[in-house]
């Protein structure tokens, strides 16, 4: 792991690169640190730079045990007084750890925000590169979990910076600012009233979001982009009434729901679904008369299939794994449909279902099953 740093130090550098050998991941670092300081002078600063990111992406590689070890031998102060560091490989190598710790469900996400300088400069860094945008959005993704949280990102100046993100030449940046988007918008009355204001590239936002579920885009864009618009008009950002809810986040996840997607596609979509037209009478009325969705929520009740054969068993380990997740999504939906007006709820609970080794039977009927 320490070769490309080896063949660089000199023997004056020895009592250094014994610290990589260290337990202590704090001591690991600190040789690395030490080790590149000693190499300033060196004319090879491309093996120099790579030999450190080398071992500070090793660092947390491994189980989650060994990335718990690593947090409490302090491994993230560590890293974070890394990113002082001038040069940029050195600060993606310590940032691309970093995300590799924190995206980790045994490390606590209030450890980001121990520290008030964190934020800030992990917000000063993200321009560096498209690497350090990809990185630092992940991490502000994954531990942004509460409303004091979406506050302390918000209050730093994640919209302005993110916002640009999205028109990236990076396909893997344009989904990192995306999914982040969504997080913070996500039952935010203050986010989501900013994002509708905010102008890229002579666009406004929510018609961004709008381009990114047209049916060309990946469907992992068009279901995070219709999350995005769906929590903007949850908070009161956006009108119910709004063409781009009607005529665009609806049938979009409408489409997610259908057979051709993917099991985990169909309970995202279901339940978005669900969350956006829960409180609205006429948008359930449109839903429920929208590509056959009634009675394409009956598929959600086919898995696993009744028959499979040995050679399709990772196929029916899948269909096991997510059938309880489908039919929860479907209940979600249907209890939205029905909620507000009688003639859809006689629709819901009239319609037949073809359940698991069952023949058709009314929703009320699978309903009582579960």
């Amino acid at each position: 792991l320490i070769l490309c740093v080896w063949l660089e130090v000199t023997a004056t550098s020895r009592h250094y690169v014994d610290r990589l050998f260290h337990p202590d991941p704090q001591k690991v670092l600190q040789g690395v640190m030490l080790l590149y300081l000693l190499q300033q002078g060196s004319s090879s600063s491309e093996l120099r730079t790579e030999g450190c990111a080398v071992v500070l992406g090793s660092l947390a590689m491994g189980t989650e045990n060994n990335i718990k070890s690593l947090v409490d031998c302090h491994i993230i102060p560590a890293l974070l007084q890394g990113l002082v560091c001038p040069d940029l490989i050195f600060i993606e190598a310590c940032l691309r750890c970093l995300r590799t710790v924190f995206i980790s469900p045994v490390t606590p996400v209030q450890l980001l925000y121990t520290d008030p300088t964190v934020i800030p400069h992990l917000m000063s860094l993200m321009s560096r590169s498209p690497r350090t945008q990809d990185y630092i959005t992940q991490v502000f993704s994954h531990c942004c979990q509460s409303p004091e949280h979406q506050t302390v990102l918000f209050n730093h100046g994640a919209i302005q910076n993110i916002a640009p993100m999205l028109i990236s030449p990076s396909y893997k940046v344009r989904m990192q600012a995306l999914k982040c988007f969504s997080v913070l918008a996500y039952e935010n009355t203050q986010v989501s009233m900013t994002l509708v204001n905010v102008l890229v590239d002579g666009d406004v936002l929510y018609q961004v979001f709008v381009r990114m579920m047209q049916r060309d885009r990946p469907i992992e864009m068009q279901l995070t982009a219709a999350k995005c618009l769906t929590y903007m008009c949850r908070a009161g950002a956006i009108r119910t009434d709004d063409r781009c809810i009607v005529l665009k986040t609806l049938p979009c996840l409408v489409r997610m729901c259908s057979k051709e997607r993917l099991l985990e596609e169909r309970v995202e979509g279901a339940e978005t679904l669900a969350y956006l037209m829960e409180p609205d009478v006429e948008l359930q009325r449109i839903a429920s008369v929208t590509d056959h969705l009634v009675a394409m929520l009956a598929d959600y009740f086919k898995y696993p299939s009744s028959v499979s054969a040995i050679t399709d068993i990772k196929r029916l380990d899948h269909d096991l794994k997510h059938a309880h997740e489908l039919r929860q999504a479907a209940f979600k939906l249907y209890a939205s449909l029905g909620s507000n007006d009688e003639d859809i709820r006689k629709k819901v609970t009239s319609t037949g279902h073809t359940h698991t080794h069952t023949p058709t039977q009314p929703l009320l009927e699978v309903c009582s099953n579960q």
